[in-house]
């Protein structure tokens, strides 16, 4: 799939369900968000659907994303599926970590590629205060369960807040310890994150040098997306960095978001999407291929977070 910028678009994020098992406090508001009704979340087999029309196109890569996706039952069946698609190489996940002790063996047992896990203190005090009531015990218990299969690559997803130079410290520890990727994304202007202040990339780095002596660019990529990763000595895992305002890399975006009611959503940032959902649910299921390759075409160059044009959806709403 090609857009207006020359640009190959092989990689989706599919959110599964807005509802998640955490209250993280820059994620959405203590009482939570209005759910979708059980109606207007995608069935599975048309998140299937969506799929094929885009493997036909040169869709590689698939992230499956929530809200937390393992609430949705039968998560692990949609990624053995979506596995089966001819043209379909990678089928990842995104997750909290709080079921993940509970349902590893069925992710494995799906196929399931890598396994990302959102987790920003290992504090367990500054855990329930982010999460509002989280247990960082399950989430531990969860990645120690993942590790027995080697087979799964395991990234620790990480938005630095307060004390961050000792927890980004913290974190990267995991790397020396376990076979993991520890990566630090920087705060961008969404939801109720908006109006937090950004942890650039090069302070981190920085931060993380000077106690564990100087980086080195990894030869390969981690993964299909924008990460860039660093090798340090002594280290079994990367260190890696997501960072959309200090480092732009919309100039290489390779991904599209489909959202748990069917929008096809082109950029982070922006609102614009396509209704993927009443075509799927109409009679005009036979254009779907043309509807998304006209879509792709449409992608927007790049986001403009540097605007401070801040998103109301939560991260939660919008799929991670």
């Amino acid at each position: 799939m090609l857009d207006q910028y020359g640009r190959t678009i092989d990689y989706l994020r599919i959110s599964i369900t807005d509802r998640c098992n955490l209250r993280c406090v820059y994620c959405m508001p203590p009482e939570g968000v209005s759910c979708m009704s059980h109606e207007a979340i995608l069935r599975y087999e048309e998140i299937e659907a969506i799929c094929q029309a885009m493997a036909v196109q040169g869709l590689k890569h698939i992230k499956i994303t929530g809200g937390e996706p393992l609430v949705r039952k039968g998560c692990s069946h949609l990624i053995r599926s979506l596995k089966n698609i001819s043209g379909i190489e990678t089928v990842t996940l995104t997750t909290n970590g709080i079921l993940l002790e509970e349902m590893a063996e069925q992710l494995v047992h799906a196929g399931v590629d890598g396994i990302n896990i959102s987790l920003d203190t290992l504090d367990a005090k500054e855990y329930a205060q982010i999460t509002r009531g989280g247990d960082i015990n399950k989430v531990l218990r969860g990645l120690e369960t993942i590790l027995r299969h080697p087979n799964v690559t395991v990234k620790i997803n990480c938005v630095l807040d307060e004390n961050w130079e000792q927890t980004a410290c913290l974190l990267a520890e995991l790397a020396v310890k376990m076979p993991v990727h520890v990566r630090f994304i920087e705060h961008m202007p969404i939801g109720l994150g908006g109006d937090k202040e950004v942890r650039l990339q090069d302070q981190v780095k920085k931060t993380l040098e000077n106690v564990y002596g100087p980086a080195k660019v990894a030869e390969k990529p981690m993964g299909f997306g924008p990460s860039v990763y660093y090798r340090f000595e002594n280290f079994q895992g990367k260190i890696g960095f997501i960072s959309a305002i200090s480092h732009k890399f919309c100039g290489n975006c390779n991904r599209v978001r489909l959202t748990a009611d069917g929008k096809l959503r082109l950029c982070l940032q922006s609102e614009d999407s396509i209704d993927l959902k009443t075509i799927l649910r109409s009679d005009r299921k036979t254009e779907l291929v043309s509807v998304i390759k006209e879509a792709i075409w449409q992608k927007p160059r790049e986001h403009n977070f540097d605007q401070k044009q801040i998103e109301a959806k939560s991260m939660a709403q919008i799929g991670g």
